[in-house]
């Protein structure tokens, strides 16, 4: 049996609305058409992962409505397991309305939903203990602390993405437990005034930068991989895509330049089709990267 991965965070239902321009203050756009389908980074990385043949499962939380029946039907549908979701009883999914332009940007809109439910008293240590790595995103703190720390007791890596919301949540508990760490460009910033403390020498610092590729640091180690060129339909989960792609090539013990190309190869395909859950599949990938070598 290969690896297995455990992701926990946000698991959404996602409304895709392909606009002609994104809006400004008192400006209009106009609607070219609507899809809609699974969201949410977690959801979004666990599934991409399984389309690259990993063994995944999902912690994270739905609403018993429609939306989060078809969140979850979507996921097991992928090869998920879903035996850490907890479907919340009377209450709604996350639902996030994404506007994307001719160029691929996105805008987000959103309800909050329940996709926050999970509490440090409703994990089962047992599980997050009996994977190789965990994989975190955006979450309440104090439940990616307690995943973190449970996960690096046990000696089972981990990585963590935190999103939009890095520099409005303390996340230093989390920090200190995390091998892998995914940022995008913009939200590096933010680490401007985190204390070196909750990064070792040893952590990786990946950085995402769209279409100019992406970076890797570790202490003093610096790795670069240009990205590649393809045009980009929607960028709406191509971020969770490089990460699934990060996590299973290094799972397969390959080095940074290696993860880096493979993980740029899923982020890029992403980008170049509709939907967030536009991950490709193994097969889809290796035949990407064999053209281009």
């Amino acid at each position: 049996m290969g690896p297995t991965v455990l992701a926990a965070g946000h698991v959404n239902w996602d409304v895709t609305l392909r606009v002609d321009r994104l809006p400004e203050a008192d400006g209009e756009a106009t609607i070219r058409s609507q899809r809609q389908s699974g969201g949410g980074s977690a959801a979004n990385v666990a599934a991409a992962l399984a389309g690259l043949e990993v063994e995944t499962g999902l912690i994270g939380s739905v609403g018993d409505d429609d939306n989060g029946l078809l969140a979850r039907r979507e996921l097991e549908e992928a090869g998920v397991a879903l035996s850490g979701l907890q479907v919340v009883e009377d209450a709604s999914t996350a639902v996030k309305y994404l506007l994307v332009d001719d160029t691929g940007e996105v805008s987000i809109l959103g309800t909050d939903g329940v996709n926050e439910a999970i509490e440090p008293s409703d994990l089962e240590p047992t599980r997050i203990r009996g994977v190789d790595h965990v994989h975190l995103t955006s979450q309440r703190p104090e439940t990616a602390s307690a995943i973190a720390s449970t996960a690096g007791d046990a000696g089972v890596t981990v990585s963590f993405d935190p999103g939009r919301r890095f520099g409005d949540r303390e996340y230093g508990e989390t920090l200190e437990h995390t091998d892998i760490l995914f940022v995008t460009d913009r939200e590096a910033t933010a680490l401007v005034d985190e204390p070196v403390k909750h990064r070792s020498e040893e952590q990786l610092l990946v950085t995402t930068s769209g279409d100019d590729g992406a970076t890797v640091r570790r202490g003093a180690e610096t790795y670069t991989h240009p990205g590649y060129d393809v045009t980009a339909t929607d960028t709406a989960g191509a971020g969770d895509a490089f990460a699934a792609g990060f996590i299973a090539s290094r799972l397969e013990g390959a080095d940074l330049e290696q993860a880096l190309e493979y993980a740029n190869a899923c982020g890029a395909l992403t980008a170049s089709r509709d939907g967030a859950r536009s991950a490709p599949t193994a097969t889809a990938l290796e035949e990407f990267l064999s053209e281009r070598s």
